[in-house]
């Protein structure tokens, strides 16, 4: 589900890790961690998020596709001083264990999202001009997502599907 929107006309994400958390309801609370990608990597944004108590897991750049199996399996970085740059304190955050773990929840949690917006949704450009009339199709295109999630759960739980049987295409379609 989708919890807040924004949107924004800044050339990059840079500045959006903190009205990002401003946008979630003080209902839902405040999370613990947040698993952001590099393109919202700064300095600033890490001390903002750690200011709110929230543990920053931010990538500090891309991870190359097709890794070998020794670089994979190889051991864990020397943890940096206390003089390192921050970039090079989240690039060992981010090496271990937990680390891993939490970052790559993020590719099942927000880039599914993404790709369900586009694919399923159609959604691939804006229709109105404007950054307040943007925002508002984009608040309406988020809660066809949720709208959609949500009626797939209602399928889903009114039907008596075991775990191991899966929806047929067409039933995920009505």
């Amino acid at each position: 589900m989708i919890v807040a929107t924004l949107l924004s006309n800044h050339p990059n994400d840079k500045r959006e890790a903190e009205p990002t958390l401003d946008a979630l309801s003080p209902k839902l609370g405040q999370p613990e961690k947040a698993a952001l990608d590099a393109g919202v990597f700064s300095e600033h944004n890490i001390l903002a998020l750690e200011q709110r108590h929230i543990e920053p897991f931010i990538a500090s750049g891309r991870e190359p596709h097709y890794q070998s199996v020794a670089t994979l399996l190889g051991q864990m970085p020397e943890e940096p001083s206390a003089e390192a740059s921050p970039k090079e304190k989240m690039a060992y955050k981010l090496a271990t264990e937990i680390g891993k773990e939490i970052y790559r929840s993020r590719k099942c949690t927000v880039e599914p999202v993404i790709g369900i917006i586009k694919e399923v949704l159609g959604f691939r450009q804006f229709s109105l001009r404007g950054l307040a009339n943007a925002a508002g199709e984009w608040c309406l295109v988020c809660l066809a997502f949720n709208l959609k999630r949500m009626h797939l759960g209602v399928i889903v739980s009114t039907t008596r599907i075991f775990p191991w049987q899966t929806l047929s295409a067409p039933a995920l379609q009505r």
